[in-house]
């Protein structure tokens, strides 16, 4: 989800050889790590103060008693609209990066990933702090009582782990078990579409849920097409090899 194997995109030097008066201890130009270019740099910064918006949004308003007569409902929403919003953004960087040809796009899915989980924590710890008070036996029988509830629950549980190994060093440690933990992401946007939806159900309020849901499905229906068409094509290429 918030990484991909090889993402930084390294290409290497078509050639191998050196100057004729290089130093014999340094590293040949083929060898070393591009540089991130500067407008990557640039972007990347804008992008984190932009997904920081949420967060200020809601200091401005609990400054300003802005928060409505439920502060707690107001944070709960706000910080889960938001994490599936990001859900969304990094499930799209994918396509877009095909559709568009712009690697580079795939630089900023890391991070968008983990301000997903990130929104995703303060969606969860306003339940667990200000709506139910630490009271663990309250929770317990919530999530089992309420399906939006144990939904939602099962969707932030599927993203720590997906956190905590988005990152370089995990990525070389799992190797291709990374890519198989991180298809979780398929299972937490579905999870986190049903969580919603229940939720504004019993208000027969399914607007945005509709929209959301229309914008998952629409996201992962990429992903299966492209999917089915690289198979076809790898059999296609494979059929005249087993007739040799």
């Amino acid at each position: 989800m918030m990484n991909t194997p090889g993402s930084a995109g390294v290409t290497r030097a078509a050639g191998t050889g050196t100057a004729s008066g290089a130093h014999a201890g340094t590293p040949s130009p083929a060898r070393r790590a591009p540089a991130t270019p500067r407008r990557i740099v640039i972007a990347k910064v804008l992008v984190f103060i932009a997904a920081l918006y949420p967060l200020a949004r809601l200091i401005v308003f609990g400054v300003t008693g802005h928060l409505g007569a439920n502060p707690i409902e107001f944070i709960t929403r706000s910080t889960g609209l938001w994490t599936l919003v990001f859900l969304c953004i990094t499930l799209a960087v994918t396509p877009l990066r095909r559709l568009t040809g712009r690697a580079e796009l795939v630089r900023f899915r890391r991070m968008l990933g983990l301000f997903a989980f990130f929104y995703g924590v303060l969606h969860f710890t306003t339940y667990f702090w200000f709506d139910q008070w630490f009271d663990l036996h309250a929770i317990y029988k919530d999530i089992f009582k309420r399906p939006f509830i144990t939904v939602g629950f099962a969707a932030f549980v599927l993203l720590i782990p997906l956190a905590a190994t988005s990152f370089q060093a995990a990525v070389r440690k799992l190797g291709r078990r990374w890519q198989t933990l991180h298809r979780a992401i398929y299972a937490i946007a579905v999870l986190a579409i049903l969580h919603f939806w229940w939720m504004k159900a019993g208000k027969h309020d399914l607007e945005l849920p509709e929209i959301y849901g229309s914008i998952i499905a629409a996201l992962l229906a990429f992903r299966i097409v492209w999917a089915i068409r690289a198979r076809f094509t790898q059999q296609k290429v494979k059929g005249p090899v087993r007739r040799a």
